[in-house]
Order: C-alpha cells, then sequence, then structure tokens
C-alpha cells in the first residue's frame, strides 16, 4: 500500500476532465494500474488490463447489470417510438408553462421514485427530457437534478434496494464486534439526519431552481436560453434518442404508452426486489431487501417495460422488422454507457488490486480522536468513492472499520453519526465523479454530454459537501443531529443566495462596460 495506488483513479478524473475524451481517459488510467502492477512493464501492463475488463464483464452481478442496462435503453426507445413522451409533454404541458415549474417536475419525479437510483434516472430523464427542451433548459442542468435526487434519495428510502444494502453492513459489523441489544435497521433510521450531504442536496435542488444558477452552470443554462443549444458547441450527449430511432411511429401519441411501461417497470422490480430477497418465504421488507439480488430484479424489471412497449407497438400496427430496429436504437443509445461502465468497473478493480482505499485509511487512521472520527469518515469515503466511483464499494470498505471504531470511542451514540458519515462521503463522490455509473446515467438520459455535466455539478455539490464537513466537525459541541441540519440548511439558503445574486451583478457590471 503506497501513494501509487491512487495514480490510476487520479490520472483517469484529470485527463477526462482536461481532454473531455472519457473513454480514452479511463483506458489510459487503466493501463497506467496496469504497469503499475507489472512493476513498470507497458506490455504486460497492457495484457493486466485486458484480464481485469475481461473479469468484470464477465462477473454474474456485472454481466446482468450490462444486460439490464442495455433493456432499459430499448424500453425508453419503445416508449419514444410509440408517442408516449409526445403524449406527456403534451399532457404536461398546459399546467408547466414556466422554466422553473418545468424544472420542478424531474425533481419531484426524483424524489417519488426512491427504490433504486438506475431506475430513477430511466424513469425520470424520459419522462422530462422533452418538456425541458422546449423550455431550453440546458441538459446540464437536467442532469444535475437527476443526479442529485436518485442517489441521495436511495440511500434515505424509506425503503429502497440501497437501504437494504446499508443495513446488512451494519449488521454484519455489529455481528464482528458483537454488539448486542440494538436493531441494525432502527440504528440506521437513527442515522439519517446525520446524513447531512444527502439530505443538503436534495434540499440544495429547489433552493438554485427558485433562486438563480452560478458558476459553468449559469453559462450553460444563458446558453440553452439565448442560443437554443442544449448542449456545450463541439461535445458529444452520451446517447440521443431521437438521432438513434428517428421519428415516432405514432404522431399523435397518447401518454397511456409512456405510462404503461413505467409502471410495469416499477411494479415488476419493486415485487421481485421483494421476491428474489426472500419475501414469499415471509421474510420483512427489509430483510427481503437486505438479501435481494438487484441485478436479477432490476433486469426483470427492464424486461417486462421492454415487453410492455413492443406489445403496444404491435397494437398501433408496428411491423416486426420496426419492432427490431427500434429494439436494435435502443441498445445503441446505450452502447457509450456500457463502455464506459465496464471501463469504470475496471477502475474500481484497479484501485481494489492496488489497495488505494486501505491506502487512504491507514494513512489517515493513527491520528483519530471521537471529536475527529465523523468529520474524518465523511472526507475519507468523500476521496474514496471520488477515485473508485463506487457508493457502494465505498460503504463496503469503510462501514466495517468506522462501525468498531466509532463504537470503541463513543458507544452507540457515536455509531450512528458515523454511519450517517460513512453514507455521506460515499454519495457525494459517487455523485460528482466522472467514472461514477450514477453519474454516467444521469448524463445518458438527460441526454448531456459527460463532462460537461460532471463541470458544471461539482460546484454545486461542494457546497452541501463543505457544510457537511462544518456540521460533522461541530458534532461535539451541540451534538443535535437535528439542531446540526437545521443550522446547515440555513446557511447554504444564504450561501446560494448570494452566490446567485453576485453571478447576476457580475453580469450586470459586464453589460454595463459593453455599453
Amino acid at each position: 500500500m503506497d501513494f501509487l495506488s491512487v495514480v490510476p483513479p487520479l490520472v483517469a478524473v484529470v485527463l477526462a476532465i482536461v481532454t473531455k475524451r472519457v473513454l480514452l481517459s479511463l483506458f489510459i488510467s487503466i493501463w497506467v494500474g496496469g504497469m503499475i502492477a507489472a512493476g513498470g512493464d507497458p506490455f504486460e501492463g497492457v495484457g493486466i488490463t485486458f484480464t481485469w475488463m475481461k473479469d468484470v464483464m464477465t462477473d454474474p452481478w456485472n454481466a446482468r447489470f450490462l444486460v439490464m442496462t442495455a433493456l432499459l435503453g430499448t424500453g425508453a426507445a419503445f416508449m419514444f417510438k410509440t408517442g408516449g413522451s409526445d403524449g406527456l409533454i403534451k399532457l404536461l404541458e398546459m399546467k408547466l408553462t414556466t422554466k422553473k415549474r418545468v424544472q420542478f417536475l424531474p425533481y419531484v419525479l426524483g424524489i417519488v421514485i426512491f427504490f433504486n437510483d438506475y431506475v430513477n434516472s430511466v424513469i425520470v430523464g424520459n419522462a422530462s427530457k422533452d418538456i425541458t427542451a422546449k423550455h431550453k433548459i440546458s441538459r446540464e442542468k437536467l442532469a444535475y437534478i437527476l443526479d442529485s435526487t436518485a442517489a441521495p434519495m436511495a440511500t434515505l428510502g424509506p425503503v429502497s434496494d440501497w437501504i437494504g444494502f446499508q443495513v446488512s453492513l451494519i449488521a454484519a459489523a455489529f455481528a464482528g464486534i458483537s454488539i448486542t441489544g440494538a436493531e441494525p435497521y432502527f440504528v440506521f433510521l437513527q442515522s439519517i439526519p446525520w446524513n447531512f450531504y444527502a439530505i443538503l442536496c436534495l434540499i440544495a435542488v429547489p433552493m438554485i431552481i427558485a433562486m438563480k444558477d452560478f458558476g459553468p452552470m449559469a453559462k450553460a443554462e444563458q446558453r440553452a436560453e439565448t442560443t437554443g443549444q442544449l448542449i456545450p458547441e463541439g461535445s458529444t450527449p452520451l446517447s440521443s434518442v431521437d438521432q438513434d430511432l428517428g421519428k415516432p411511429f405514432k404522431k399523435e401519441g397518447s401518454v397511456w404508452s409512456f405510462i404503461i411501461p413505467l409502471v410495469t417497470l416499477i411494479g415488476v422490480s419493486v415485487w421481485a426486489l421483494w421476491f428474489t430477497g426472500g419475501g414469499a418465504d415471509g421474510k420483512s421488507i427489509m430483510d427481503a431487501l437486505a438479501d435481494t439480488k438487484v441485478a436479477v430484479s432490476l433486469t426483470w424489471g427492464a424486461f417486462a417495460m421492454t415487453l410492455a412497449g413492443m406489445i403496444i407497438a404491435l397494437f398501433q400496427g408496428m411491423d416486426l422488422k420496426t419492432c427490431e430496429d427500434t429494439l436494435l436504437g435502443g441498445i445503441r443509445t446505450m452502447l457509450p454507457a456500457l463502455i464506459i461502465i465496464v471501463l469504470a468497473w475496471s477502475i474500481g478493480t484497479v484501485t481494489s488490486e492496488l489497495g488505494t482505499a486501505e491506502f487512504v485509511v491507514s494513512a489517515t487512521e493513527s491520528w483519530m480522536t471521537a471529536a475527529l472520527i465523523p468529520f474524518l469518515v465523511f472526507i475519507i469515503g468523500m476521496f474514496i468513492s471520488f477515485a473508485t466511483g463506487t457508493s457502494w464499494g465505498t460503504m463496503s470498505i469503510l462501514t466495517p472499520i468506522a462501525i468498531p471504531l466509532a463504537y470503541s470511542f463513543g458507544g452507540l451514540d457515536l455509531v450512528q453519526i458515523v454511519i450517517g458519515a460513512v453514507f455521506a462521503g460515499a454519495i457525494f463522490g459517487d455523485h460528482v465523479s466522472p467514472i461514477s455509473d450514477t453519474t454516467v446515467m444521469a448524463s445518458i438520459f438527460a441526454e448531456s454530454d459527460h463532462i460537461a455535466h460532471v463541470n458544471t455539478q461539482i460546484p454545486y455539490a461542494l457546497i452541501p459537501a463543505g457544510i457537511a464537513a462544518v456540521l460533522f466537525l461541530s458534532y461535539s459541541i451541540v451534538g443535535n443531529g437535528f439542531v446540526l441540519l437545521i443550522a446547515g440548511i440555513i446557511i447554504q439558503y444564504f450561501l446560494i443566495r448570494y452566490l446567485g445574486n453576485r453571478h447576476k451583478q457580475k453580469i450586470i457590471d459586464e453589460q454595463k462596460l459593453q455599453a
């Protein structure tokens, strides 16, 4: 475990931001990791690189996830081709008459669809991308709203596959140090007010919508408003349903062509999450979600969604050749994402093989104190998840280390705070990392250029992250999560308001100079 273990993820992030070429940056960073593993031999490094890529694609969970992602693309393609997207716009456009109201649509949908972050991105993106385009809302802004509600909402629940996973980690850590008399699920519930980043992130979105944009996002919104360009000139969205599928088969689409596949996806996915976890055998919902087979369940839901869309298409008179073309077109829209996801997973393998997370933890644990533990766990979680692009992986790494450490310093009271810090840090890094699968999914279904999405989102994410860090540092003085959270919300409101007003004043001053 040494500093070289953090080089590959840093190379990936820096190259992606500088070159704006995600695929090339990811591959080079994996190759760098391969060379480090091979002791500096570039040729052996190539062999290791492709071995890692083969391994992640043949992993059963990953293979199912790739199939699921492709099926989500085909389901979305049938929604578009059968006129469901057009039907939804016609239904909503009479009430969503202003730009601000339209932006609240993906936000509200993102809160409602809380049970899985991937499904959240698919549904909310497809429901809102056309109507936001009509009102000249940049793809970067839509991707930010998708990304800021998907994972943060899934980790807060009330019921989701994320929570099942998190509770299972807590239970395993409790068993490891023989904590008795504490129910893992209830300890998780007590940790929710301490998940400062997720809560502040969810609250930041309506604050920004209601007030003013600032930083790179303000420039993106001004570009979209004045020129009609929803993405930066010369950039490339990860997918475009319109380009890959052509015009809808049904010109006068019905909203039912959108609702039926949507309800099918949600219904089958939720049922499958319960069923594959043993719900039919009498397990409680939370126990079933803790043991559920997420990839299997969501694949069933995505397949059912595609099947429902195809049946609607056949009833509309679409022939089998057009159905097949739609299927292939849907997969084609997801192809860049599938490649990026494989490469991002491979980066995860690199960091695991080189011991990146262990290096970060070992570099800090020697100077831990009870007052610093939540803050340091949050910061370490941010770094690990940003470098690896995985929140679940970060939770898996930190939870078994952080809970025993917190219990030894402050008992169960400190444990619930540290659990909130683990999940908050894991979500932040996953939220803003260009190699994160959830960030990629937000870019796909907003039809945004991926690096443009990352660049515009980071300043918005740093505000709740910075406030969360201060709140974790203050816990030993205040000691009440709800009081700290209220203080954080107030600080965030005035900070966003100040930054928005300052940006507006800067524009006014520039206009005066030009005049």
